[in-house]
Formats: structure tokens, C-alpha cells, sequence
């Protein structure tokens, strides 16, 4: 274990190369109250029981608009395709994910420091926040590939040096979802546990690695005690509609087999009593762009 990890105790322990275990949260999913922020107090009931709250219209749609065709411009900009914060499906060579679009974007920047989105965030986590992650990710029609059930937290823990469940990510839907064009998938109640998983992700070229979000897998036993205990939640909704959920979530999304493209905006907020120290892997840091250093508070 690396030295800065040693003085904050590991207690979610994962990828140890032992059995899987499902442990129960030793974290507050709430730390704010309805005087906090502008969720009222059935809003933190249900995001503490559920562990997610949607928001249909959340944006407008000029300013849908506007962020698709932002996200269209970066997708075809040879600079931005050549870094390698892009990610591009292998069969059709479109793009599936751009990370750290709020550094590279001043129309995104200007939706990470949103008061829409930081107050809300603000309130579950009860501090200032900042971000750790930000991204925008497509799916292709006919061509858009699956992304694993994950908790966020396994790999922020694992690979970034997360202590606690303490984030939260909102996600702001480009495009209508439908059942049948790859929305977010979500197992309610599922952030109240933990899954370690036992084993290490395996060893494949960065690009792989990076275009599975690094998450680890949790097994198929793990996976349908959850979706037993819980079920699953298909959130499909019109363009402008927003998701905002904890980090321990277990959630995914299939391919798109669909003729119909889709596209999200995702924006992760960590609170500033939260800094993530060395993985508790003990292997290198991610990129920056995957897991910020910048512990700045969001103004």
C-alpha cells in the first residue's frame, strides 16, 4: 500500500484477488437538509432510499441545443480526436467518450459550475465540492457498444484513491431515450452496498482499459442478489432531462442496436473532505483527466 494511503483506513477493500463480498455502506448517503439547497426534503428521501433522483427539463431546449452542437464540434476536431482523453468505438470509429470536457470546453465548463447542478450537489454532499470527473459520451445507432454494470466508487476507490462515498454524478441527457436506444440502467437502492470485487481488472492496452472506464467487475452471483434485492430501473426520457446519483450506484447501459444515436453529458462532484489520496491498489494514479487532482472548490 502506498504511504498516503496507509493513514486513512481502507474500509471498502476491492480487486485483493479474493472472493467477491457484498458489504454493507459505512457512509451517509445525505449529508444535507432541505434548508441546505434547493432539493426539499422528499427529494433527499428518495435519493437516500433510492440512491438517484431524475429531473425531467432540466435544461432547456436552446440549451440542449447549443450542448449538442458543442459536443458535435469537439467529436470533429483532429486535436481532440488524437488526445488520449478520446475514446472512439472500434468498429465504427466514431466517438464514444471525450473526459475532462470541462477543461478542454468553455460551454461545458460553463454547465460543470451550473448553481442548477453544484447546489444540488452541495446539499447531498453538505460541503463545497469539486470535480473529479466530467465527460460526454455517444452511442452510434447500430454500432454503440454496452457499458458493464459498475459502481463509480469501486474504481474511483481503487484507481484514484477515493476514501469514502462521498460524490455524486449528474448526468444530462443530449437526445431521447428510449427503452431500445441504450439509456441508463440503475438498480435502486443497490448504493446501500458494497460490492468488492476479487478480482484485478484484467491486463489490456491502455485504450481498452480506458474505454471501460478502468471499473472493476463485479460477478455475475454479486450482480443478481442485487437485481434480486432491488430491481432495475430503465430511465428513458426526452432530451433535457437529468439524472443526479450517488457514487455507489450499480448501473450501466447496453448497446445501441437501435438505428437511433444517443448522447449524455456526465459531471462527477467530490466534496472537499473527500480528496482522494494514492489508489488503494497501490498502483500508479489514473491520467488526470480521469481522476482530478485540481481540488479546487467549484465557486
Amino acid at each position: 500500500m502506498n504511504p498516503s494511503s496507509e493513514k486513512i483506513a481502507d474500509v471498502y477493500p476491492t480487486r485483493t484477488g479474493g472472493e467477491f463480498l457484498l458489504m454493507p455502506r459505512e457512509d451517509f448517503v445525505v449529508h444535507g437538509t432541505p434548508d441546505d439547497g434547493p432539493l426539499d426534503g422528499p427529494e433527499l428521501e428518495g435519493f437516500a432510499e433510492n440512491g438517484y433522483l431524475t429531473f425531467e427539463s432540466f435544461i432547456t431546449p436552446a440549451e440542449v441545443a447549443e450542448l449538442g452542437d458543442e459536443l458535435e464540434r469537439m467529436a470533429s476536431d483532429p486535436e481532440i480526436l488524437a488526445q488520449d482523453s478520446t475514446i472512439v468505438e472500434p468498429a465504427s470509429q466514431e466517438v464514444r467518450s471525450i473526459f475532462g470536457v470541462h477543461r478542454t470546453s468553455d460551454v461545458f465548463r460553463a454547465v460543470a459550475h451550473d448553481p442548477r447542478l453544484v447546489n444540488r450537489a452541495r446539499q447531498i454532499l453538505g460541503t463545497d465540492v469539486y470535480i473529479h470527473q466530467s465527460g460526454a459520451n455517444s452511442k452510434p445507432g447500430l454500432t454503440g457498444g454496452d457499458v458493464y454494470w459498475h459502481s463509480d466508487f469501486e474504481t474511483w476507490h481503487a484507481e484514484d484513491g477515493m476514501p469514502r462515498m462521498r460524490a455524486v454524478s449528474f448526468t444530462i441527457s443530449l437526445s431521447e431515450f428510449h427503452s431500445f436506444n441504450s439509456p441508463l440502467m440503475i438498480m435502486p437502492g443497490s448504493h446501500t452496498t458494497y460490492v468488492s470485487c476479487g478480482d484485478i481488472v484484467p491486463t489490456q492496452e491502455e485504450k481498452a482499459l480506458l474505454d471501460m472506464h478502468g471499473s472493476g467487475t463485479p460477478s455475475p452471483a454479486a450482480l443478481a442478489q442485487l437485481a434480486d434485492r432491488h430491481g432495475i430501473e430503465v430511465l428513458e426520457g426526452e432530451p433535457g432531462t437529468a439524472v443526479l446519483f450517488d457514487s455507489n450506484s450499480m448501473h450501466g447501459s447496453g448497446g445501441n442496436i437501435s438505428p437511433y444515436p444517443s448522447s449524455t453529458l456526465y459531471f462527477v462532484y467530490n466534496s472537499v473532505e473527500n480528496e482522494p489520496v494514492e489508489p488503494f491498489t497501490g498502483k500508479p494514479r489514473r491520467p488526470d483527466f480521469l481522476g482530478s487532482r485540481d481540488f479546487t472548490p467549484v465557486p
